[in-house]
């Protein structure tokens, strides 16, 4: 009898979440999607200090960033540590702030639906924008799409601060209207390994000290 064999599970995927480097105007501003926004020299050189980090890893077999500059200039000296190409992938983009785009974040936070952003965001959609729910949907299936082309590897996504919260929610089983509790700091870095059962989240928002040893326990 010709003994049948079980096809061997499809291998993990190590993903790094990495927030771009800060800008002039983080922490005042909600730039959303516009573009023209780069880092400032501080950002570079956090994103600097993220590319020697990452590069302490056994191995990374690509590195993605969002279309915004902020982030491709993020992306740009980890993939350079690795001798890697930055390659740009648009399901990694900031939310679509709408309206908000450009706003202060000191006039946001006096309008009455600021309450629902922070409390209830999976009821929220940004006039003329993106909802939170499908940032996430789309942030997730992104990781998705791009963690299946590296079976058994290493990637590094660069994105922003509410896409990482939302996708790093997901991998935790947490509702995304509790996701506003988890902070990212800029070229904060989120590990969150891949494989045949659910995401294990390795670590959230380090901002210091050695990747190397990532791995599940």
């Amino acid at each position: 009898m010709a003994r049948t064999t079980t096809p061997a599970p499809p291998r993990g995927t190590l993903v790094l979440l990495v927030r771009h480097g800060r800008t002039p105007t983080t922490g005042t501003l909600l730039p959303g999607r516009a573009p023209g926004l780069h880092l400032a020299e501080v950002g570079l050189d956090e994103a600097r200090r993220a590319g020697e980090r990452i590069a302490a890893l056994r191995s990374v077999d690509a590195v993605y960033a969002s279309p915004l500059e902020r982030a491709r200039e993020t992306a740009a000296p980890i993939a350079a540590a690795r001798g890697l190409k930055v390659r740009v992938d648009k399901g990694l983009l900031e939310c679509d702030f709408g309206e908000w785009t450009g706003a202060e974040l000191k006039r946001l936070m006096k309008l009455p639906e600021w309450g629902t952003v922070q409390r209830a965001p999976s009821t929220f959609t940004f006039p003329g924008g993106e909802s939170f729910t499908a940032m996430q949907t789309r942030m997730v299936s992104t990781i998705d799409r791009l963690r299946a082309q590296h079976p058994g590897g290493t990637i590094v996504l660069v994105s922003h601060a509410d896409p990482i919260k939302a996708a790093v929610a997901h991998a935790m089983g947490t509702h995304i209207d509790l996701f506003q509790r988890i902070v990212i700091s800029t070229c904060g870095v989120s590990a969150i390994a891949y494989g045949a059962g659910a995401p294990i989240v390795l670590t959230v928002n380090s901002t210091g000290g050695s990747l190397a040893e990532l791995q599940p326990s």
